[in-house]
């Protein structure tokens, strides 16, 4: 595996770099804590791994012999990400109030992982992942494995990171209207990074 370092590159880069799930990790962070926040992003990363072992196992290949069916996949996630963010846009805001977001309900681990399936740059990754580092041959099964292993092991640390931000920057956000305006941010940001990878 002479091409592991650059692997962890990739890895650290697709994982720390913004997307709609670092978006919702941040901002559900930064309304419930990186504790509550924690089922999301073990959710979010052990699907994205689970999605590399897919496509390296021969759902890539499928993909790559019915264009039309990545398309329609890409442009489905595009429109869901988009429904989902004008949700966030357009909810009414409160403070950050422990008691009151206790008994808001939040996006888990179910959520996270599921995320990844309408996820175009989750997709883009795993399809970059197994064409460029999964060599073609015996033992590949191995190789993907290994893959995602790894990727699984930079993308925890990376969604953390971004946890911890939500964290730090909910303490600028006390009052209903500081966090509305904070909600509406998050929103047009996780429409740009889906609206980034559609494919246009």
């Amino acid at each position: 595996m002479t091409q592991l370092l650059p692997f962890m590159l990739f890895a650290f880069v697709a994982s720390i770099t913004p997307g709609p799930t670092n978006v919702l990790v941040l901002g559900s962070s930064a309304r419930y804590g990186v504790a509550a926040t924690l089922p999301l992003v073990l959710g979010a990363c052990f699907g994205a791994a689970a999605i590399v072992v897919a496509v390296g196992l021969g759902l890539g290949e499928l993909l790559q012999q019915h264009p039309r069916l990545q398309w329609a996949m890409a442009w489905f996630g595009v429109l869901w990400l988009s429904y989902l963010a004008w949700r966030i846009f357009s909810s009414p805001a409160a403070a950050l109030d422990g008691a009151a977001a206790a008994d808001e309900k939040r996006l888990g681990l179910f959520a996270g992982a599921a995320l990844q399936l309408v996820n175009p740059k989750t997709w883009m990754m795993a399809l970059a992942v197994v064409s460029v580092f999964a060599t073609p041959g015996p033992g590949q099964a191995l190789r993907v494995a290994l893959l995602a292993a790894i990727f699984l092991a930079i993308s925890l640390p990376c969604l953390g990171c971004w946890a911890l931000l939500g964290r730090g920057a909910a303490r600028l956000f006390t009052s209903a209207r500081a966090m509305g305006r904070f909600n509406q941010v998050m929103a047009v940001l996780l429409l740009v990074s889906a609206w980034l990878g559609a494919p246009l």
